[in-house]
Order: structure tokens, then sequence, then C-alpha cells
């Protein structure tokens, strides 16, 4: 059964703005050393990456009906490829103890503007 969906789409540009104006602070904040080697490892496409995962969070914020209010802890809630490049959800903390039991497929997708998560929960 299916418990969620959500979708989000950002420009690029916007999150490279707030990583270049902010720079560690945001980047720590909203993104765990997992998600960080995997984006800085693409140069000049890293903020595209970034662009991704802050998408599939807030997609994540939206199938659970909560947005990023409500004590959402952003590196509870991480982006993993596994070795296809097929990209996963990985959970922990209190969203974990939550949300953990369930099935969580994420498709991510980006153009040389926008990047777009699409993101589905069901039971087990």
């Amino acid at each position: 059964m299916i418990l969620g969906i959500g979708t989000d789409i950002i420009e690029i540009n916007r999150i490279q703005g707030t990583l270049e104006k902010y720079g560690e602070r945001f980047k720590n904040k909203m993104f765990t050393q997992i998600e960080i080697d995997y984006c800085e490892q693409y140069k000049e496409k890293k903020y595209a990456h970034y662009a991704a995962r802050f998408a599939a969070k807030e997609a994540f914020s939206k199938a659970i009906g909560t947005g990023f209010a409500r004590g959402f802890n952003f590196k509870e809630i991480y982006i993993q490829n596994l070795n296809s490049g097929e990209p996963t959800v990985v959970l922990e903390g209190k969203l974990k103890e939550k949300y953990g039991e369930n099935l969580i497929k994420v498709s991510l997708s980006h153009t040389d503007n926008n990047a777009i998560a699409y993101l589905i929960m069901e039971s087990k």
C-alpha cells in the first residue's frame, strides 16, 4: 500500500548560490558526509547533484506530510548510490524509527538548470 508520494523540482543555481554564500555551514547542515563526498567528485557538475539530493529530502518531507517543519532533521535522511548507480534513501535517527520499516523508492534527474526528485513510500 502506498503511504505517501512526494516530488520536488529546484533550480540548480539556487542551491549553488546558497552553497557559495553560506559554504560549509549550509553544506554540513543539509548533507551527510556521504552525500558531500559523492557530490564533490563531480567538480563542475557538483551543484546538480547537491540540488537533486536537496530535492529528494523535500520530496520525502512531502511524502510523510510534514514538509521541513516539526523537527525535520536533514541529516537523518540521505541519498546513497548503489554500485549500479541507483539512488537509495537511507534513514537514521527519529526518521528511521518512524519510517524505517517502509519501502522507499526515489528517482533523481537533472538538466543544466533544474534538478527533480520523485519519491514513493510503501508499506512492506
